[in-house]
Protein backbone atom coordinates (compact mmCIF):
# COMPACT_ATOMS: atom_id res chain seq x y z
CA UNK A 1 0.00 0.00 0.00
CA UNK A 2 1.28 3.20 -1.35
CA UNK A 3 2.01 5.90 1.83
CA UNK A 4 2.23 9.83 1.39
CA UNK A 5 2.59 12.61 3.78
CA UNK A 6 -0.88 13.27 4.77
CA UNK A 7 -0.86 9.28 6.15
CA UNK A 8 -0.91 8.52 9.69
CA UNK A 9 0.21 5.50 10.09
CA UNK A 10 3.93 3.66 9.13
CA UNK A 11 4.51 0.21 7.95
CA UNK A 12 7.17 -1.89 9.79
CA UNK A 13 10.61 -2.35 8.08
CA UNK A 14 11.01 -5.89 8.66
CA UNK A 15 11.31 -7.59 5.32
CA UNK A 16 8.59 -10.53 6.09
CA UNK A 17 6.39 -8.20 8.35
CA UNK A 18 5.35 -4.90 7.16
CA UNK A 19 2.50 -4.50 9.60
CA UNK A 20 0.62 -1.26 9.99
CA UNK A 21 2.47 0.13 13.33
CA UNK A 22 0.93 1.33 16.21
CA UNK A 23 1.21 2.05 20.08
CA UNK A 24 5.15 1.76 20.35
CA UNK A 25 7.57 1.71 17.68
CA UNK A 26 11.57 1.02 17.17
CA UNK A 27 12.95 3.74 15.12
CA UNK A 28 16.91 3.59 14.44
CA UNK A 29 19.66 6.53 13.22
CA UNK A 30 19.72 4.98 9.38
CA UNK A 31 15.90 6.26 9.52
CA UNK A 32 14.11 3.17 9.61
CA UNK A 33 11.30 1.79 12.35
CA UNK A 34 10.25 -1.50 13.57
CA UNK A 35 7.27 -3.05 15.35
CA UNK A 36 7.31 -3.43 18.82
CA UNK A 37 7.55 -7.35 18.25
CA UNK A 38 10.21 -6.99 15.92
CA UNK A 39 12.04 -4.22 17.26
CA UNK A 40 12.26 -5.86 20.86
CA UNK A 41 12.92 -9.54 19.56
CA UNK A 42 16.11 -7.93 17.02
CA UNK A 43 17.62 -4.86 19.14
CA UNK A 44 17.88 -6.96 22.46
CA UNK A 45 21.25 -9.26 21.04
CA UNK A 46 25.06 -6.89 21.16
CA UNK A 47 25.79 -5.43 18.92
CA UNK A 48 22.31 -4.37 17.82
CA UNK A 49 22.10 -4.67 13.93
CA UNK A 50 19.41 -3.17 11.38
CA UNK A 51 17.66 -5.97 9.73
CA UNK A 52 16.32 -3.27 7.24
CA UNK A 53 19.72 -2.37 5.89
CA UNK A 54 22.03 -4.47 8.03
CA UNK A 55 23.74 -1.02 9.80
CA UNK A 56 25.57 -1.42 13.53
CA UNK A 57 23.72 0.14 15.80
CA UNK A 58 26.18 0.71 18.66
CA UNK A 59 25.36 4.35 19.48
CA UNK A 60 23.57 5.15 22.87
CA UNK A 61 20.72 7.42 20.72
CA UNK A 62 20.97 5.31 17.43
CA UNK A 63 17.97 2.67 18.81
CA UNK A 64 15.15 4.37 20.51
CA UNK A 65 11.64 3.19 21.40
CA UNK A 66 8.68 5.82 21.13
CA UNK A 67 5.39 6.17 21.46
CA UNK A 68 3.75 7.06 18.44
CA UNK A 69 0.12 8.48 20.02
CA UNK A 70 1.98 10.76 22.56
CA UNK A 71 -0.11 12.30 25.37
CA UNK A 72 -1.24 16.17 25.50
CA UNK A 73 1.51 16.69 28.19
CA UNK A 74 4.08 15.06 26.40
CA UNK A 75 3.67 16.95 23.45
CA UNK A 76 3.60 20.37 24.92
CA UNK A 77 6.49 19.50 26.91
CA UNK A 78 9.23 17.92 24.79
CA UNK A 79 10.50 20.64 23.01
CA UNK A 80 9.81 22.85 25.63
CA UNK A 81 12.44 25.40 26.61
CA UNK A 82 14.46 24.70 23.53
CA UNK A 83 15.13 27.77 20.57
CA UNK A 84 13.37 27.70 17.55
CA UNK A 85 16.07 27.02 15.64
CA UNK A 86 16.61 23.53 17.60
CA UNK A 87 12.99 23.37 17.20
CA UNK A 88 13.27 23.64 13.29
CA UNK A 89 15.83 21.68 13.10
CA UNK A 90 14.28 18.62 15.36
CA UNK A 91 11.13 18.65 13.49
CA UNK A 92 12.88 19.41 9.80
CA UNK A 93 14.79 15.83 10.54
CA UNK A 94 11.35 14.70 12.03
CA UNK A 95 10.08 15.97 8.72
CA UNK A 96 13.21 13.98 6.38
CA UNK A 97 12.55 10.49 8.17
CA UNK A 98 8.62 11.00 7.10
CA UNK A 99 9.90 11.51 3.69
CA UNK A 100 12.92 9.24 3.52
CA UNK A 101 9.77 6.63 4.89
CA UNK A 102 7.97 7.67 2.04
CA UNK A 103 10.00 7.18 -0.87
CA UNK A 104 11.21 4.02 0.75
CA UNK A 105 7.51 2.39 0.56
CA UNK A 106 6.97 4.07 -3.20
CA UNK A 107 10.54 2.29 -3.87
CA UNK A 108 9.48 -1.12 -2.63
CA UNK A 109 6.03 -0.56 -4.47
CA UNK A 110 7.66 0.15 -7.56
CA UNK A 111 9.90 -2.92 -7.33
CA UNK A 112 6.71 -4.96 -6.22
CA UNK A 113 4.96 -4.04 -9.35
CA UNK A 114 7.59 -4.96 -11.76
CA UNK A 115 8.14 -7.85 -10.25
CA UNK A 116 4.82 -8.75 -10.71
CA UNK A 117 4.57 -6.99 -14.43
CA UNK A 118 7.47 -9.93 -15.06
CA UNK A 119 5.77 -12.56 -13.71
CA UNK A 120 2.84 -11.57 -15.73
CA UNK A 121 4.04 -11.64 -18.77
CA UNK A 122 6.05 -15.27 -17.91
CA UNK A 123 2.84 -16.53 -17.57
CA UNK A 124 1.07 -14.97 -20.19
CA UNK A 125 3.76 -16.48 -22.48
CA UNK A 126 3.31 -19.90 -20.92
CA UNK A 127 -0.40 -19.75 -21.40
CA UNK A 128 0.40 -18.61 -24.94
CA UNK A 129 1.92 -21.91 -25.58
CA UNK A 130 -0.16 -23.29 -23.67
CA UNK A 131 -3.07 -22.37 -25.55
CA UNK A 132 -1.11 -23.02 -28.77
CA UNK A 133 -0.30 -26.60 -27.77
CA UNK A 134 -3.95 -27.11 -27.08
CA UNK A 135 -5.05 -25.79 -30.56
CA UNK A 136 -2.96 -28.18 -32.10
CA UNK A 137 -4.11 -30.92 -30.28
CA UNK A 138 -7.61 -30.08 -31.33
CA UNK A 139 -6.97 -29.80 -34.84
CA UNK A 140 -5.64 -32.88 -34.52
CA UNK A 141 -8.48 -34.24 -32.78
CA UNK A 142 -11.06 -32.95 -34.86
CA UNK A 143 -8.93 -34.50 -38.07
CA UNK A 144 -8.82 -37.85 -36.49
CA UNK A 145 -12.32 -37.80 -35.55
CA UNK A 146 -13.28 -36.30 -39.17
CA UNK A 147 -11.28 -39.42 -40.32
CA UNK A 148 -13.13 -42.21 -38.02
CA UNK A 149 -16.51 -40.42 -39.46
CA UNK A 150 -15.05 -41.90 -42.80
CA UNK A 151 -14.21 -44.93 -41.48
CA UNK A 152 -17.64 -45.43 -39.85
CA UNK A 153 -19.61 -44.39 -42.93
CA UNK A 154 -17.51 -46.86 -44.93
CA UNK A 155 -18.69 -49.61 -42.27
CA UNK A 156 -21.91 -48.74 -42.38
CA UNK A 157 -22.30 -48.88 -46.09
CA UNK A 158 -20.67 -52.27 -46.06
CA UNK A 159 -23.12 -53.61 -43.40
CA UNK A 160 -25.73 -52.46 -45.13
CA UNK A 161 -24.74 -54.35 -48.24
CA UNK A 162 -23.94 -57.51 -46.42
CA UNK A 163 -27.34 -56.87 -45.18
CA UNK A 164 -29.72 -56.78 -48.24
CA UNK A 165 -27.58 -60.13 -49.23
CA UNK A 166 -27.87 -61.95 -46.20
CA UNK A 167 -31.64 -60.96 -47.13
CA UNK A 168 -31.58 -62.40 -50.36
CA UNK A 169 -29.70 -65.52 -49.32
CA UNK A 170 -32.53 -65.69 -46.67
CA UNK A 171 -35.05 -65.44 -49.07
CA UNK A 172 -33.92 -67.91 -51.77
CA UNK A 173 -33.05 -70.67 -48.85
CA UNK A 174 -37.23 -70.02 -48.01
CA UNK A 175 -37.73 -70.46 -51.42
CA UNK A 176 -35.74 -73.69 -51.72
CA UNK A 177 -37.13 -75.06 -48.37
CA UNK A 178 -40.53 -74.47 -49.59
CA UNK A 179 -39.94 -76.77 -52.83
CA UNK A 180 -37.76 -79.02 -51.21
CA UNK A 181 -40.74 -79.30 -48.69
CA UNK A 182 -43.56 -79.63 -51.19
CA UNK A 183 -41.19 -82.37 -52.95
CA UNK A 184 -40.68 -84.60 -50.29
CA UNK A 185 -44.74 -84.18 -49.62
CA UNK A 186 -45.66 -85.22 -52.92
CA UNK A 187 -43.03 -87.71 -53.11
CA UNK A 188 -44.80 -89.52 -49.88
CA UNK A 189 -48.42 -89.37 -51.24
CA UNK A 190 -47.25 -91.17 -54.42
CA UNK A 191 -45.30 -93.97 -52.54
CA UNK A 192 -48.66 -94.74 -50.38
CA UNK A 193 -50.71 -94.91 -53.34
CA UNK A 194 -48.27 -97.79 -54.79
CA UNK A 195 -49.19 -99.82 -51.84
CA UNK A 196 -52.69 -99.43 -51.92
CA UNK A 197 -53.10 -100.24 -55.16
CA UNK A 198 -52.39 -103.80 -55.24
CA UNK A 199 -54.27 -104.93 -52.66
CA UNK A 200 -57.44 -103.01 -54.26
CA UNK A 201 -56.99 -105.48 -57.04
CA UNK A 202 -56.76 -108.62 -55.41
CA UNK A 203 -53.10 -109.56 -57.11
CA UNK A 204 -51.61 -112.92 -55.37
CA UNK A 205 -48.86 -111.53 -56.34
CA UNK A 206 -49.17 -108.18 -55.03
CA UNK A 207 -47.27 -108.35 -51.65
CA UNK A 208 -43.80 -109.02 -54.49
CA UNK A 209 -45.07 -106.03 -56.46
CA UNK A 210 -45.71 -103.73 -53.58
CA UNK A 211 -42.16 -104.09 -52.71
CA UNK A 212 -40.51 -103.53 -56.20
CA UNK A 213 -42.24 -100.72 -56.36
CA UNK A 214 -42.58 -99.07 -52.47
CA UNK A 215 -40.03 -96.91 -54.04
CA UNK A 216 -40.43 -95.13 -57.04
CA UNK A 217 -37.85 -94.76 -59.36
CA UNK A 218 -35.91 -91.49 -58.92
CA UNK A 219 -33.28 -89.74 -60.48
CA UNK A 220 -29.85 -89.81 -59.19
CA UNK A 221 -30.14 -86.11 -58.00
CA UNK A 222 -33.37 -86.88 -55.94
CA UNK A 223 -32.05 -89.50 -53.86
CA UNK A 224 -29.10 -87.39 -52.73
CA UNK A 225 -31.70 -85.01 -51.47
CA UNK A 226 -32.27 -86.50 -48.06
CA UNK A 227 -30.90 -85.82 -44.45
CA UNK A 228 -27.50 -86.52 -45.59
CA UNK A 229 -27.59 -84.95 -49.24
CA UNK A 230 -29.62 -81.39 -49.19
CA UNK A 231 -26.59 -79.69 -50.36
CA UNK A 232 -27.09 -81.83 -53.97
CA UNK A 233 -30.82 -81.46 -53.68
CA UNK A 234 -30.51 -77.94 -53.91
CA UNK A 235 -27.75 -78.00 -56.74
CA UNK A 236 -30.40 -80.42 -59.03
CA UNK A 237 -32.91 -77.67 -58.73
CA UNK A 238 -30.29 -74.62 -59.77
CA UNK A 239 -29.06 -76.62 -62.09
CA UNK A 240 -32.02 -78.78 -63.74
CA UNK A 241 -34.92 -76.27 -62.96
CA UNK A 242 -37.73 -76.97 -60.50
CA UNK A 243 -39.77 -77.88 -63.44
CA UNK A 244 -37.93 -80.67 -65.10
CA UNK A 245 -37.45 -82.22 -61.74
CA UNK A 246 -41.24 -82.45 -61.46
CA UNK A 247 -41.82 -83.98 -64.40
CA UNK A 248 -38.87 -86.43 -64.31
CA UNK A 249 -39.80 -87.84 -60.88
CA UNK A 250 -43.74 -87.90 -61.66
CA UNK A 251 -45.12 -91.74 -61.51
CA UNK A 252 -47.58 -90.91 -64.59
CA UNK A 253 -44.66 -90.87 -66.42
CA UNK A 254 -42.45 -93.47 -65.14
CA UNK A 255 -43.11 -96.76 -67.63
CA UNK A 256 -40.76 -99.12 -65.37
CA UNK A 257 -43.99 -100.40 -63.36
CA UNK A 258 -45.54 -103.28 -65.58
CA UNK A 259 -48.23 -104.14 -62.95
CA UNK A 260 -50.14 -100.55 -63.68
CA UNK A 261 -51.61 -101.90 -67.21
CA UNK A 262 -52.82 -105.31 -65.40
CA UNK A 263 -56.36 -103.88 -64.65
Amino acid sequence: MAMSLGDDTLLCNYPKCRAKLSGFAWVTACSHVFCDQHGSGEFSRSPAICPACSSALSGKLDIVRTELSPSEEYKAMVLAGLRPDIVLDITSRALAFWSYQVHQERMYQEYSLSRADTQLKQMEKVLTQQNQSRELELTAMRGEITSLKKVMEEYKRKYSEVSERLMERNRQYQKLQGLYDSLRLRNMVVGAGDREMPQAHGNPNSSIAMAQQATPQRSPHFLAAGPAGDGRFFSCLESEGAKAFFQFSSPARDNSRPFLTKH
